[in-house]
């Protein structure tokens, strides 16, 4: 197949095949702490290939590649909304643990301010690195050739699920249930 033949879609999707074949052997592979994977193996494997792609084979500009406003104020808006969306999903998730056990309970016992202070940066550490890969890079390449909203969300939704079966093979107290 000559390299005209493939679409810019099949080019991010081969990008995101290797990203998940790396990460998939780097998982399986490596003991390292948890930490040292989401600070500095995930943001390498996950977000350093995007930028490398869309700045030598795209020839564009990472913000704008990414879905992400460069204008601050809308950006402050957009991460209003989405706090106030994973605000309702946590209430929602609270108010179902407490139909169920008749008590509302977010840790057995509350970690001290240093480890909820790891927890929260280790999270938006992951959140950054998994979005710009699933969201601002597959998705943003899914709708631009479908121009289908719904379908690319979804693709890039099941792509989203993909890259995380491989802790599967790395961490024993996880299973497939615990993944869905």
């Amino acid at each position: 197949m000559k390299d005209s033949n493939i679409t810019p879609t099949q080019k991010a999707l081969n990008l995101w095949a290797v990203i998940l074949i790396v990460w998939a052997v780097y998982r399986t592979y490596s003991k390292l702490p948890e930490w040292f994977d989401e600070f500095i193996a995930k943001p390498l494997v996950f977000v350093f290939p995007v930028f490398v792609y869309i700045r030598s084979v795209e020839k564009k500009e990472i913000l704008s590649s990414l879905f992400i406003n460069k204008n601050f104020k809308n950006f402050i808006k957009e991460f209003f909304i989405s706090f106030g969306i994973g605000l309702v999903l946590l209430l929602t998730a609270l108010f179902s643990v407490y139909l169920r056990s008749k008590k509302i309970s977010l840790f057995t016992h509350f970690p001290s301010a240093g480890q909820f202070g790891l927890i929260f940066l280790t999270a938006v550490a992951t959140g950054i690195t998994e979005e710009i890969l699933s969201r601002g890079f597959v998705l943003k390449r899914l709708y631009e050739e479908s121009k289908n909203a719904y379908s690319s969300a979804f693709f890039a939704s099941i792509l989203f699920f993909f890259l995380h079966v491989p802790i599967l093979f790395s961490n024993n107290q996880i299973n497939g249930s615990m993944l869905l």
